[in-house]
């Protein structure tokens, strides 16, 4: 199955998801691509590349990277180290299927397989999720009233 563009605020298989992970980050020097489980991930200098608690690795834009992650110590924001991601919620919808996702309009292509979540962090921007590392570090979001 190809997702071209989907929008899971319509899609009433999907829910909202909040994520709990302290990852390491370092900071790109130069562009470049780094591997993952669902693709590669190319990326520019000051972009974030990350290592989840799983080991599983990606690139974060460096705009995106700001907004979504906070240092975990008492580190400058910016600087090589842990972080962990602010409580954002995100949509995420399992798959039942093998299905590809491309991570924005004409990015990079994403593979995910049977049983993984495809993600919609905001319009325009998707992941996938290995179906373990989602029952890890993902969790129900409860709204504050």
């Amino acid at each position: 199955m190809n997702f071209e563009q989907p929008e899971l605020r319509a899609d009433p298989e999907a829910a909202w998801y909040v994520k709990e992970e302290t990852v390491q980050v370092s900071f790109a020097t130069a562009a470049g691509t780094v591997g993952s489980r669902e693709g590669p991930n190319h990326y520019r200098r000051g972009d974030a590349l990350v290592t989840g608690s799983t080991g599983d690795r990606w690139s974060v834009s460096r705009a995106r990277f700001d907004a979504r992650y906070q240092p975990a110590s008492p580190l400058p924001h910016g600087t090589d180290g842990p972080y962990r991601n602010r409580p954002l919620p995100v949509l995420a919808r399992r798959i039942a299927v093998d299905f590809t996702v491309r991570r924005e309009a004409g990015g990079d292509p994403l593979q995910g397989h049977a049983g993984d979540w495809l993600l919609q962090y905001a319009p325009g921007d998707w992941g996938v999720v290995a179906a373990a590392k989602f029952r890890r570090v993902y969790r129900p979001y409860q709204a504050v009233t």
